[in-house]
């Protein structure tokens, strides 16, 4: 296991400072203080925060978009993950942070306000709802998702949110290649299309990460996303 952040920002190669330092500390002890209150995370050992939330959430960046000026949205962020993470490291992107529990989004606005972090959205609700938003609706660049869903049903949640000429990435850790091949008509459906699986070392770890990179190549039908609770009960083949 790595014992710093340091240490695993450098085998990422992604840039790291004493401020940014700062505020994932700060981010992990809101993060464990919270906990004792909701249930955000099982996760509370530092190195397992460390690894399995900062790092893991930041295997999207790289040097080609260190600093690139993007809108992203994450969709069943959770504890912020990995959407916070991304906003850290990148203080160009603008982020939108989405969950349908309120207690999470009050938690998040707080870690958010402390960490003086500007251009970060909080929306409380569904991702099936305010796909349909036409303020949110093909507004933004890239959405992540490290939700627990199988792809088909996560990009019905997400793709609606993309513009045309962005993309979707879904954080996945398992063997994920059956998954993709019943999930490509779905993507097709949704005006996607998988364009790449990154597979990425996790630092102080033998766990290969999967991130799948769905292009956005036309718009999404108005049908989708459906009402609540119909992707999940009934995804589309």
């Amino acid at each position: 296991m790595i014992k710093t952040l340091n240490e695993g920002f450098k085998q990422l190669k992604i840039p790291y400072n004493d401020e940014t330092e700062r505020k994932f500390i700060k981010y992990r002890d809101l993060l464990k203080e919270w906990n004792q209150k909701i249930n955000i995370t099982s996760i509370e050992d530092d190195e397992d925060i460390y690894v399995k939330h900062f790092l893991d959430s930041v295997l999207l960046m790289n040097e080609g978009n260190y600093n690139e000026e993007k809108s992203i949205i994450d969709v069943g962020t959770g504890g912020g993950f990995p959407g916070l993470p991304l906003k850290i490291v990148n203080n160009n992107y603008k982020v939108t942070l989405l969950d349908s529990l309120r207690k999470r989004i009050d938690f998040l606005t707080i870690v958010s306000n402390e960490l003086l972090l500007d251009d970060v959205e909080f929306i409380h609700g569904r991702a099936e709802d305010f796909g349909q938003d036409k303020n949110y609706r093909e507004k933004f660049d890239i959405c992540v998702s490290r939700a627990v869903a199988p792809l088909n049903v996560l990009s019905e949640y997400c793709l609606p949110f993309v513009k045309k000429g962005g993309y979707f990435a879904a954080y996945k850790s398992e063997n994920i290649s059956l998954e993709i091949e019943n999930s490509e008509n779905a993507v097709k459906k949704l005006g996607g299309i998988v364009k790449e699986i990154k597979e990425i070392n996790l630092p102080g770890t033998d766990v290969i990460r999967k991130i799948v990179i769905v292009e956005k190549i036309k718009e999404t039908d108005k049908k989708y996303p459906r009402k609540a609770g119909k992707p999940s009960k009934e995804p589309l083949v």
